[in-house]
């Protein structure tokens, strides 16, 4: 299976590196099959806790930005993905190990909304 939509509404997502066009280790950009260059964002996502409860630790994820996601993107911007995305891969290597993950794509990126005041408050 690839392109799996993902639900992430419930995460806190904070820029770590800009958005910058995707590079091959050549140097090349990299573009989808109509010649639209790709960009690559990482984001530290973080489970937003439930009141009284302690949010548990997150993780640094970098992700494909099908689109240009423009200015304003920098270095601990609170941000969303629109239509996120994730594939699992497997890689065989030369030596024999076999490494697996997660690949995350999205069409881009938009600031995130305020998070709603807790329950009871204003």
């Amino acid at each position: 299976m690839q392109n799996i939509p993902v639900i992430l509404n419930g995460y806190r997502m904070t820029v770590v590196d800009p958005p910058a066009p995707k590079m091959r280790e050549d140097g090349s950009m990299v573009t989808n099959r109509e010649g639209v260059t790709q960009f690559v964002v990482s984001v530290f996502a973080k489970l937003r806790p439930g009141p009284g409860e302690r949010a548990p630790k997150g993780e640094e994820i970098k992700v494909t930005l099908e689109t240009d996601p423009g200015q304003g993107f920098e270095e601990g911007a609170r941000v969303e993905l629109i239509s996120p995305r994730v594939s699992p891969y497997e890689i065989k290597g030369d030596n024999g190990r076999t490494v697996s993950g997660l690949a995350f794509r999205a069409m881009g990126l938009a600031p995130a909304a305020p998070a709603p005041a807790p329950r009871g408050e204003k």
